[in-house]
């Protein structure tokens, strides 16, 4: 009798050790779905992070060739309310601003940069407006000058506006710049 006694405490004590070692492995199961799913996570964030870095660095090469393609403008002729060739007029005032318009980031309504971007869903786009003539104030005393002195106080006011997209399409920055110069 002594030992079927000593007997059914040890079967009793394994069926502890037994149900304490499955809610361990219930513990550790939970905390490595939990790691799993955390490490998802921050590589998501990882990777939107990257694609909007690439969409960012896009648009600021489209501005830079921008600027370049302004360093080549003679005129403001070519400057429009329906944006021939991405050349744009500032919108009214109450008007949708140009960047906003449906399709302008589409075909001749906007300029594809000439500076290819690897890595991107599409290369980045950038359109200019033509937003005021200023003239210097200090030298209005030289406008329409009836002895020839050059016109170099009106200075051209631009605002342009790139559009980079990053790896994948749902990933887009616009960045706008401010550009004066005097015309030739």
């Amino acid at each position: 009798m002594r030992n079927s006694h000593k007997l059914s405490n040890r079967s009793r004590n394994q069926g502890v050790v037994l149900f304490i070692s499955l809610v361990m492995l219930l513990i550790l199961t939970i905390m490595g779905v939990s790691t799993v799913q955390t490490t998802t996570l921050e590589f998501r964030m990882a990777g939107n992070d990257y694609d909007s870095l690439l969409a960012f660095q896009a648009a600021e090469s489209a501005l830079r060739d921008a600027e370049d393609f302004l360093d080549g403008v003679t005129s403001i002729v070519n400057f429009t309310s329906t944006g021939t060739s991405g050349l744009w007029t500032v919108a009214d005032l109450g008007d949708p601003s140009r960047w906003e318009a449906a399709g302008v980031w589409t075909g001749a309504n906007s300029i594809v940069a000439t500076t290819a971007v690897a890595g991107v869903a599409d290369q980045p786009r950038f359109i200019i407006e033509h937003a005021a003539s200023v003239i210097r104030e200090e030298n209005a005393y030289l406008i329409e000058d009836p002895y020839g002195s050059s016109a170099t106080d009106r200075m051209e006011i631009f605002r342009v506006t790139a559009r980079g997209v990053g790896g994948t399409a749902s990933t887009r920055v616009l960045l706008q710049s401010t550009y004066g110069r005097i015309l030739d």
